[in-house]
């Protein structure tokens, strides 16, 4: 009896070996961590996940977006080559992040059960929870909220609230900040193709200028469109919008 006791109990938690890393495929969010004695703070707010896909992994760290590389062999778990974008945050997010990113090459093994995950090295725990995936929202329809700009490798925050919305009678608009416009859109196999209305060209005071020159060269250029659950990116050349889908 005891022994079967036993095999039921591991058979509930699993180490993780040599490839099983598809069993982690999915997102995780950070629910508690400690590296070196002191603990990971989690901002109230903000999300730091792990996003596992084959051996790429990555997700937001309460302010910047990170991505890297998860090996698994042999009991061991390694998390290398990591990078991240550059948006500078409140100083509380920012040392949330600072603590969580120096945390994860310090992981040396992985304990998965069910929807619980825990990695763990020398003086490091990190304990995640699954998270459900979310289904990708409608392109058309929705109105999307603006979180950041990107310039090539680089995301930067937005400095006023920002709305895109494209309606299914093939109308577009979008608010920069400090001005709207509206315009026509096409869908075809290749980049969205916009028209926007004539508007007062007028530019913007800074720092909204720089803010609402962007959106708007985005939005004329003719534009890729991708979505990730409630994600939405807009890419034209090395400029691109990050926006979300309004909750």
């Amino acid at each position: 009896m005891k022994a079967l006791i036993l095999m039921l109990l591991l058979s509930g938690c699993s180490l993780l070996h040599a490839g099983a890393s598809a069993s982690l495929d999915g997102q995780w969010q950070l629910q508690a961590g400690t590296n070196q004695g002191q603990p990971v703070p989690i901002v109230a707010g903000s999300r730091i996940t792990l996003n596992v896909d084959g051996t790429q992994v990555g997700g937001s760290a309460a302010c910047n977006s990170y991505g890297g590389t998860i090996q698994i062999a042999g009991g061991s778990v390694v998390i290398s080559a990591l990078s991240m974008t550059e948006m500078a945050c409140q100083e509380n997010l920012m040392a949330s992040e600072a603590a969580y990113l120096a945390a994860l090459p310090r992981v040396t093994t992985a304990t998965h059960n069910g929807n619980s995950l825990v990695l763990s090295g020398p003086q490091v725990e990190l304990r995640y929870t699954r998270v459900a995936p979310v289904a990708n929202a409608p392109f058309v329809g929705t109105t999307w909220i603006l979180e950041s700009l990107i310039s090539g490798e680089a995301a930067s925050s937005t400095v006023a609230q920002a709305t895109l919305q494209l309606g299914g009678d093939g109308t577009i608009s979008a608010s920069t900040g400090c001005r709207e416009v509206t315009g026509r859109y096409t869908l075809s196999e290749g980049p969205v193709q916009v028209t926007l209305d004539p508007y007062d060209t007028i530019g913007c005071a800074a720092p909204l200028g720089d803010q609402d020159t962007h959106i708007l060269e985005v939005l004329s250029t003719g534009f890729a469109a991708s979505i990730d659950g409630d994600r939405l990116t807009l890419t034209a050349g090395d400029k691109g919008l990050g926006y979300r889908a309004q909750g």
